[in-house]
């Protein structure tokens, strides 16, 4: 493991960052078991499930066992990015690719004033949050450092057993931070260093990317340790 950057510098503020919360995960995902990671709360909840079983429309995955995946859709806790990204100068027929969605929807979205709804989108399970990062940090650093062929969404084998998606996902996100920690100034202002195909990565400086990297982790990770209490608790 590559040593955390000290200091104010820009990069070893988000190292940093990120490394206290890949510690606190660690801690947080101690001892889990089969069942618990696929528990499902409540009724029509998102997995990992046997190709055969799901019951989502783009549900996807290399292997027997695929991630649950719903009908495109820029949901409410996302309109502020979209507002973000048409006014960073992407295009509405770039933003309608980039979330799979029609332009007209998109510019639906760009016309929407006041507050937004709640979502109506489906809860997930801990297999499931654990798989939707896993691919994202494997595809995130296919599409940086490595050789920018795979589909992020084929390169990684779901798989219903919490000892073997955790040890795979550590080495993924280790590999990811010990490539970042070689990232120069220049590098992290430049736009498009990241050529991961589904998001924004590719018009944002390297610096905004792993930003968001850093809040994807975190977010994610403490919706696995409330459905950790929930678990011990239900």
């Amino acid at each position: 493991m590559a040593a955390s950057h000290a200091g104010g510098d820009r990069l070893g503020l988000l190292l940093e960052q990120f490394d206290q919360a890949r510690e606190m995960a660690r801690v947080r995902l101690a001892g889990l078991g089969d069942e618990e990671y696929l528990w499902e709360p409540v009724p029509g909840c998102w997995s990992v499930r046997r190709r055969d079983e799901a019951t989502t429309p783009r549900a996807f995955g290399p292997g027997e066992w695929v991630l649950d995946l719903g009908a495109p859709d820029i949901p409410a806790s996302e309109y502020a990015e979209v507002a973000r990204q048409a006014a960073g100068g992407m295009s509405v027929d770039r933003i309608a690719a980039d979330w799979s969605v029609s332009v007209a929807r998109v510019e639906e979205v760009l016309a929407h004033t006041g507050a937004v709804e709640p979502d109506d989108t489906a809860v997930t399970t801990i297999a499931w949050r654990l798989g939707h990062l896993h691919y994202a940090f494997a595809g995130s650093w296919e599409w940086t450092f490595g050789p920018r062929r795979r589909d992020p969404k084929l390169m990684v084998d779901f798989t219903p057993s919490a000892a073997s998606a955790l040890e795979g996902f550590w080495a993924t996100v280790d590999r990811w931070r010990d490539s970042v920690a070689t990232v120069t100034e220049e590098q992290l202002d430049t736009v498009g260093l990241s050529q991961y195909p589904y998001g924004s990565d590719p018009d944002e400086p390297y610096v905004s990317v792993l930003s968001g990297a850093n809040l994807e982790f975190i977010h994610h990770m403490a919706e696995v340790a409330l459905l950790r209490d929930l678990w011990r608790a239900r």
